[in-house]
């Protein structure tokens, strides 16, 4: 990995990163509400105002996000159309399959409320609006969701658990042979992102780094990120070796708090198809 850089700061707890053709970054403040983009010349936008506990982001085929909170909701021009609503508090972390559907996880239980026993949440599929598909259940605290290059895996990070968690996808969407990647005491698997060489690169939440996992589970990487709380992480760019990765602290300045920095890497990432629903 090359230098790091940071590119923008002074936020809460930064998630959702993602990276449209034209290069703008998008990301989301969860406890302060909101989602911004950055454009290439730095400056940052407010896009989606106000809205809250925005966990999880992609882009949809027609313009505008697919983003998570409450529900999971298609906003382009400042409208918002609901695709679905869960029995739950709520949605983190979302993905999207090579069909265009959104995948995301429930949460049953306040993320921020880590004493006492869990109710566990669920994966979900959204096939259309309204019409929603379960692929599994048993995760505590969802959080980062991404498939491997050929999207025969589907990787989940259970932050609670202090797994990463892999399911085989079959033809027909339906997950099976469950398995951890990676489990181990300590481990706060946040935000993830695959590379195309299979590689899962997992934000570390008080970890202070991203570290990568070959698809036997071995650590095959790590970057060291200057921020203790990190939250999430994306591939972007051209070639798709721009990795962006977002925090929810600043240990080189406590003051900027939330922020957004860059690297590259050296394997692009696995492009990231656009939501279809």
């Amino acid at each position: 990995m090359a230098a790091i850089e940071t590119l923008c700061w002074g936020y809460g707890l930064l998630e959702g990163p993602r990276v449209d053709a034209e290069d703008n970054l998008y990301f989301s403040d969860v406890p302060n509400g909101g989602v911004y983009c950055r454009r290439p010349d730095g400056t940052v936008d407010l896009v989606i105002p106000k809205r809250r506990g925005v966990g999880g982001i992609a882009l949809h085929a027609d313009g505008g996000l697919v983003v998570s909170g409450r529900d999971i909701s298609h906003v382009r021009n400042g409208e918002s159309r609901q695709l679905a609503v869960f029995d739950a508090l709520g949605t983190n972390d979302l993905f999207v399959d090579a069909a265009g559907r959104v995948v995301v996880g429930t949460l049953m239980t306040n993320p921020f409320d880590m004493e006492g026993e869990r109710k566990t949440g669920d994966c979900w599929r959204i096939d259309a609006p309204g019409v929603t598909t379960k692929l599994y259940g048993g995760i505590g605290l969802t959080n980062g969701i991404g498939f491997s290059p050929d999207g025969t895996v589907i990787y989940h990070a259970d932050t609670t658990s202090n797994a990463i968690v892999a399911h085989d996808v079959a033809a027909d969407g339906a997950c099976g042979n469950r398995r951890n990647l990676v489990q181990r005491p300590g481990f706060q698997p946040d935000g993830l992102a695959v590379d195309e060489a299979g590689v899962v690169w997992a934000a570390e939440f008080g970890g202070g780094c991203v570290t990568g996992f070959g698809p036997d589970g071995s650590v095959v990487g790590s970057v060291a990120v200057p921020a203790k709380q990190i939250t999430s992480v994306c591939f972007g760019g051209a070639d798709r070796r721009d990795l962006y990765i977002v925090t929810a602290d600043n240990s080189e300045d406590r003051s900027r708090a939330g922020t957004v920095f860059r690297t590259r890497a050296d394997v692009p990432g696995v492009a990231v198809p656009l939501a279809r629903i």
